[in-house]
């Protein structure tokens, strides 16, 4: 196995490989490999050195992935609470962020449902 900024790259074909890369998607993949010069249907294996290098190269220079990504992602979530804005609100209380519906879905930010037992009725 090959490894990418601290990844190890499966061998499959060069596009879909890169994908495996923290904020590399299809796109992006595609980009480098044409940039390259490395055919995107050839699997990982059958590399050179020279094309490992070039894109192991391109990805260090031109791409912010991996461990960075995170923590400037992490950054950018914290800046938001930190001034209050309603999307810092959001995260902050863990409620979703683009105008969702929380009466009845939801479940994946408010996490497992908490029931709320009913008031017993007062006996004459």
């Amino acid at each position: 196995m090959a490894r990418i900024v601290g990844v190890d790259i499966p061998n499959k074909r060069g596009e879909i490989a890169l994908t495996y890369i923290f904020g590399i998607g299809r796109s992006t993949a595609r980009t480098i490999l044409e940039e390259a010069g490395v055919d995107a249907n050839v699997k990982v294996s059958e590399w050179t050195d020279e094309q490992f290098q070039t894109v192991r190269k391109m990805i260090n220079e031109q791409y912010t992935v991996e461990g960075e990504l995170r923590s400037e992602i992490q950054m950018n979530i914290k800046r938001l609470m930190d001034i209050g804005c309603y999307r810092g609100i959001r995260h902050r209380i863990g409620l979703p962020l683009r105008g969702q519906s929380t009466k009845n879905n939801a479940r994946t930010r408010k996490g497992k449902r908490k029931t709320v037992a009913n008031k017993k009725k007062a006996t004459k």
